[in-house]
């Protein structure tokens, strides 16, 4: 058995194709990243105190409707592995937007480098998010900023089968295009599928070069059924 299947899987995507998707929409389907028996797995962790830090009240804060709990660090080996497998993916298509902005690149080669400089910043609490939405509940347009140093790019994956275990949830971008009226872009993520978007703003090619873009990101009303999402945010909050 592969000792890391969930590297294979990222390593098995066109990421030409989706590296090209995410520089012209912002966002981008990834492979299946977890299967069928993982999904279940990780939503089977929602009522397991243990392994969560904080849980947040979205109707509490006006971010939507719903709840959402934040894991603690060590993560469980499906969200560690992916991340890492995820990371030097990522990696080459940050530093060419930051490059394009004419920003510095201050992300290093590994993900524990990457964190090690948060957590010397300030910012030490874990960021990988599991989301859970019933009927009526939705996500309003965000951005996961959580402190300074931020890394441009995350994922998320739908935990549920859509239109089995849930209707309506579409995953939302907007984006604030200079001079321009917004964009915005809705996906209903398959089962187990990731997708790639950005975290804060992305570089769009205008009149005098290149410009930065904000883009935010949120869940369309769920209709009917129940929707989890893993989301894996790559640098960590203050």
């Amino acid at each position: 058995m592969n000792p890391d299947p969930w590297r294979e899987r990222v390593d098995g995507g066109d990421w030409a194709a989706i590296t090209a998707e995410v520089d012209e929409y912002g966002g981008a389907l990834l492979p299946t990243l977890l299967t069928p028996a993982e999904t279940s797995e990780i939503r089977g962790l929602y009522r397991r105190d243990e392994f969560f830090r904080s849980t947040v009240d979205m109707g509490r804060h006006r971010f939507g409707e719903g709840e959402y709990r934040y894991f603690h660090a060590p993560y469980p080996e499906p969200i560690e592995r992916l991340k890492q497998a995820l990371y030097p993916r990522l990696l080459p298509i940050a530093r060419d937007w930051w490059s394009k902005l004419g920003r510095p690149a201050p992300w290093p080669d590994t993900l524990d480098e990457w964190l090690d400089q948060c957590h010397g910043a300030g910012q030490t609490k874990s960021t990988a998010i599991l989301l859970r939405y019933g009927e009526k509940d939705w996500n309003a347009l965000h951005r996961d900023l959580y402190g300074d140093l931020v890394f441009p790019l995350q994922v998320v994956v739908n935990l549920n089968e859509p239109g089995v275990d849930h209707t309506g949830g579409e995953f939302l971008l907007l984006e604030q295009r200079p001079r321009a009226q917004s964009r915005g872009t809705a996906t209903l993520l398959p089962h187990g599928q990731g997708y790639l978007f950005t975290t804060r703003d992305r570089p769009v090619r205008s009149a005098r070069g290149w410009s930065a873009a904000p883009v935010r990101h949120g869940v369309s009303a769920i209709r009917s059924g129940e929707r989890h999402t893993l989301a894996l945010v790559f640098h960590d909050a203050a």
